[in-house]
């Protein structure tokens, strides 16, 4: 019973954690060999989540819990620290 109440947990963690990303303005769309750390050696998809981070274990060597990329209003990808010129 207490690996179904486990379950449960992580699943409307999981939700909730997508729900409130949908909202933000940054995507997980990143390159892997362009990924900054978030986490730690054996970092859970659920640890990663909690802290606002990316996690995509489909590639070895490169960070499985990653920070996510910033999006523009214009859908672009960026690091927000990009000026227009005129």
């Amino acid at each position: 019973m207490e690996h179904k109440a486990i379950c449960v947990v992580v699943l409307a963690l999981s939700l909730v954690l997508s729900t409130l990303v949908q909202g933000r303005s940054e995507t997980c769309d990143v390159t892997p060999s362009e990924r900054k750390n978030c986490g730690f050696p054996g970092i859970t998809s659920a640890q990663c989540a909690a802290r606002g981070c990316c996690f995509n274990s489909a590639v070895r060597g490169v960070p499985w819990c990653f920070s996510p990329a910033a999006v523009d209003k214009n859908g672009s990808e960026g690091d927000g620290d990009e000026e227009d010129c005129l």
